[in-house]
């Protein structure tokens, strides 16, 4: 499937219309295409992985609030005397689950992983 193909399905699946946001997808997609090919190592993605290539992009998309110009963590606590608010790390596992993502594939990517010697 073309690189074009590619950036217009996961801007559908974001809910992105715009084009304003096309590189930060693109770069998304290479990301994951390439640690795809790296843990399956195999040269290309496979037609039985889009699926899991395009749930895995939007994990990342959304964990390292790519759309964003700073990232930002979960609030950890709010005081309302003298109001003060702290916030998480955006990209700590413990703060974001979501930067745990790849432990969630392995399953499927197992299936196309191929033996190193």
């Amino acid at each position: 499937m073309a690189l074009t193909e590619q950036v217009q399905k996961l801007k559908t699946l974001l809910g992105i219309s715009d084009t304003d946001k096309d590189a930060l997808i693109e770069f998304t997609i290479d990301k994951i295409s390439g640690m795809i090919c790296n843990y399956c190592r195999i040269s290309e993605v496979p037609e039985g992985l889009y699926n899991t290539m395009y749930s895995m992009c939007i994990d990342m998309y959304r964990a390292d609030q790519l759309g964003q110009e700073q990232a930002e963590g979960s609030v950890k606590g709010i005081t309302e005397g003298d109001v003060s608010v702290s916030f998480g790390s955006a990209s700590a596992v413990s703060d974001n689950p979501g930067m745990a993502f790849l432990k969630n594939y392995t399953g499927q990517l197992d299936r196309y992983r191929k033996a190193g010697w």
